[in-house]
């Protein structure tokens, strides 16, 4: 995840010292600010509290207020359980936890006197028969059609000890499961507010949705191809034709392609609830407004991004929420498992100048990482941290997963800065989180730990221990731990050590043929001793943050003057190379060799052991300019060009859509355990004899399989061509599969390739002594035939 340059100095300034780590770093994929919000929620006035009565008229309790109302509502004490509001007994239980409020009001607002600032109807909870514990509940029936719901919440509002209670401010239950706000994305509120105030949607008994009997797909995932897409650029340009573009519907719309291009796995980016107006403002540069289009900011975790719908606030989101499960299913017919990107390390409220939404208001010293005079640490870059081991804040967030698991059949999650969910809560000591003393009692808040409770409490979960999970295994603190994030055996991690060393061999840097060879393996140097397999490797080479892949071999330098920031966000060392060449146009010799180096990357993921993980685009070789940090464009940067899909489909698509066919054939390319001496042998230009010195660019293996008998893989990234010589194997011989040097359509000399046979015949007089000659930056797969000569 990458945010707003802004103030690097403002972050170093703004606060103490002990707010960051001694020495820290941050690692070479990110950046971080703290954004600048120019509008904030507005604040509803609301009308004096009615006198408790078991039923309440609801005319008579907003006389106050002077608005008219026509509903009747019962009400009784309620239940403490479960969070949220929640059916039950003809009626609706609300229930909210909060460990420092002195007061609790519950607000129900009508849609449309959301959209006037208007509240409908205040109940105000009685601490003696509406409070058990630190929950405050009531049941109530009555007619709740067009009606949403939040709290106001009063007691100390003292920064310094961590309390922000405001009794003006309608707050959104963490519970709430559809929040409505405005009904269109990138759509200003009420007199332009980018912060028009928001409300749960109150279930109703005509919540329905046909499954049609969807089951869990339950890949091992030794077997995924996950691919990395987000929702609203998946369809929203125009050439994608759909009926709904930029939304669930329309990704529906495309679930073919990806079927066609061998994915068995969607990673969602996030999908969460979000304030796309966050960072609105003007944007001189492109002559457009700047949003956060990303959705690294989440306001609710169980609420679906509703202005990705098609339909938007209608039915209180409940259709926005069905547009989810329809998605979801129809992946699952199509034979694809959904993985959610999560954003549990920071939320929207940002620090102590952000707006009061939700936690902050409810118990902003129970959810957030909070230094002794109250500030916020930012251990995210994004202004606050989720206090991820607190006892109740670690509950949540397994409430949570396990919801979009059971209600929304999702199959797993992608943990953005998933390193802070292994830091120290807010007042950390053994009797708080544990129950007895421990020796790590005297640790600071945001102290790593060996064994977090919370993802102890993921990861012995009886649904989610089933689910994948996957860590980003870094934070912007300067932790780091890719292979060695707290996993329990079943945890994966974005392998970030995969991204880097691929791009520094595949582009010719001396000094990483053997880390190379090791990320070919599934990365045993990381994840072996550790107990763990080649597929809890996630292995990529281009994701949402950075440059694409076609970028990535036409530019050596990050081009983000359109981000308004005058190209100081976004990473410096990208470890890319423009093959001679800066930007697009370039002479026909460097764009041939930018195609070649493409071919390369991806067919070095899909032979790699590990699971492949594929950004949205690559497949045609999308491009952003050179942008490695389009977190604010709603615009073409970040939109799958459906067009120039078309126009790569027999070129770069075709070789894509091949080698993930490859893959799937290969029972050897998806192993279950790293791979031994028995089935896999390195070699040099000589067989058997490989060069691991500084000066090596040659990486070459074969490998036994169960399906293809024996496959020879090579890779030369010198500038040199080089001729080699291949294994012998006795009544055998090699046939060229895949030569990345050679043009479409004979870069994958496929089975029904027409005059395969003469293509093939052309490299005989090499084969038959048992060499092959291999062009500068160029990658081979050859397959071991019987020899009809023998």
């Amino acid at each position: 995840m990458a945010l707003p340059h802004s103030a690097l100095s403002f972050l170093i300034n703004a606060f103490p010292p002990y707010l960051f780590p001694p020495h820290s770093h941050f690692p070479s994929a990110f950046h971080f600010s703290i954004p600048t919000r120019p509008c904030f929620p507005s604040r509803l006035s609301l009308p004096a509290s009615a006198p408790r009565s078991f039923v309440v008229n609801a005319t008579e309790a907003a006389a106050a207020d002077k608005q008219p109302l026509s509903s009747r509502f019962h009400i009784s004490t309620g239940y403490p359980l479960p969070f949220g509001a929640t059916l039950r007994d003809g009626g609706v239980n609300f229930a909210i936890y909060s460990g420092n409020a002195t007061s609790a009001t519950l607000c129900l607002i009508t849609l449309s006197d959301l959209h006037h600032n208007r509240v409908t109807e205040h109940i105000p909870l009685d601490p003696l028969i509406n409070k058990t514990g630190d929950v405050w509940h009531v049941f109530l029936k009555g007619d709740f059609k067009d009606m949403l719901y939040g709290y106001k919440l009063d007691g100390r509002f003292f920064p310094e000890e961590g309390h922000y209670y405001d009794s003006s401010r309608i707050l959104l239950d963490p519970y709430a499961k559809a929040v409505i706000s405005r009904g269109e994305f990138g759509a200003l509120g009420p007199d332009g507010n980018c912060w028009p105030q928001m409300a749960g949607m109150i279930p109703s008994s005509s919540d329905e949705f046909d499954w049609e009997g969807d089951l869990p797909l339950k890949y091992p995932q030794k077997d995924l191809i996950i691919y990395e897409m987000h929702v609203r650029g998946f369809t929203k340009h125009e050439s994608s034709r759909t009926e709904f573009p930029g939304t669930y519907l329309g990704v529906v719309e495309k679930l073919d392609h990806l079927k066609e291009l061998g994915v068995n796995c969607i990673e969602l980016m996030p999908c969460h609830e979000f304030n796309e107006l966050e960072y609105f403002n003007y944007n001189s540069s492109l002559g457009d407004y700047k949003v956060n289009f990303w959705g690294y900011s989440t306001v609710n975790y169980f609420s679906p991004m509703i202005r990705y719908s098609s339909t938007g606030i209608n039915n209180c989101g409940r259709d926005g929420v069905n547009e989810v499960k329809f998605l979801i299913k129809e992946a699952h017919k199509r034979g694809m498992e959904v993985v959610m990107d999560v954003v549990f390390n920071h939320t929207a409220e940002g620090n102590e100048k952000g707006p009061i939404i939700s936690f902050r208001g409810i118990d902003n010293s129970i959810y957030y990482m909070l230094a002794p005079k109250g500030q916020f640490y930012n251990y995210s870059g994004c202004g606050n941290t989720f206090n991820c081991n607190h006892p109740f804040v670690r509950q949540f967030i397994v409430d949570c997963l396990r919801y979009w698991v059971t209600e929304m059949h999702v199959d797993g999650f992608r943990f953005d800065l998933a390193s802070i969910l292994t830091r120290c809560s807010s007042l950390w000591d053994g009797v708080n989180v544990f129950g007895a003393s421990i020796d790590a009692d005297s640790m600071t808040t945001g102290t790593p730990l060996s064994s977090p409770p919370l993802i102890d409490l993921i990861s012995n979960d009886p649904i989610l221990c089933k689910v994948k999970l996957i860590a980003e295994a870094w934070d912007t603190g300067g932790l780091y731990q890719v292979g060695t994030f707290p996993h329990w055996g079943i945890w994966s991690e974005w392998n970030g050590k995969y991204r880097d060393t691929v791009r520094q061999f595949i582009k010719g840097t001396d000094g990483f043929a053997g880390a190379f060879a090791e990320c070919l393996c599934g990365s045993p140097n990381l994840y072996q001793g550790g107990g763990r397999k080649p597929w809890n490797s996630i292995n990529f080479i281009c994701a949402h943050d950075g440059f694409t892949l076609a970028d990535l071999v036409t530019y050596n330098n990050k081009h983000n003057l359109a981000n308004g920031e005058n190209n100081n966000d976004g990473e410096n060392h990208n470890n890319s190379w423009n093959c001679g060449q800066e930007g697009e146009f370039a002479n026909a010799s460097v764009k041939k060799l930018r195609k070649r180096q493409m071919r390369n990357f991806f067919l070095s993921l899909m032979v790699s052991q590990g699971v492949p993980m594929i950004y949205m685009g690559d497949e045609y070789g999308h491009t952003k300019g050179g942008n490695n940090n389009t977190y604010c464009h709603d615009n073409y940067l970040n939109y799958f060009r459906w067009d120039k899909k078309e126009e790569s489909s027999s070129d770069f698509f075709r070789f894509c859509q091949l080698m993930t066919k490859f893959r799937k054939e290969c029972e050897s390319l998806g192993l279950e355990d790293f791979a031994t001496s028995e089935r896999l042998q390195w070699h040099g230009h000589v067989p058997g004899m490989p060069d691991w010195s500084e000066t090596s660019r040659f990486v070459a293996f074969t490998m036994i399989d169960s399906v293809k008998g024996e496959i020879y893989v090579a890779f030369n990234t010198s500038h040199l061509p080089v001729t080699i010589s291949l294994p012998g194997r006795p009544g055998s011989r090699w046939e060229p599969l895949v030569d990345t040097s050679k043009s479409s359509p004979y870069d994958f000399l496929a089975a029904d390739l027409p005059q395969r046979d003469i293509a093939v015949q052309q490299y005989a007089q090499f084969l038959d002594a048992n060499f092959y000659p291999m062009l500068s930056y160029s990658s081979i797969i050859l397959l071991l035939t019987p020899d009809p000569n023998v």
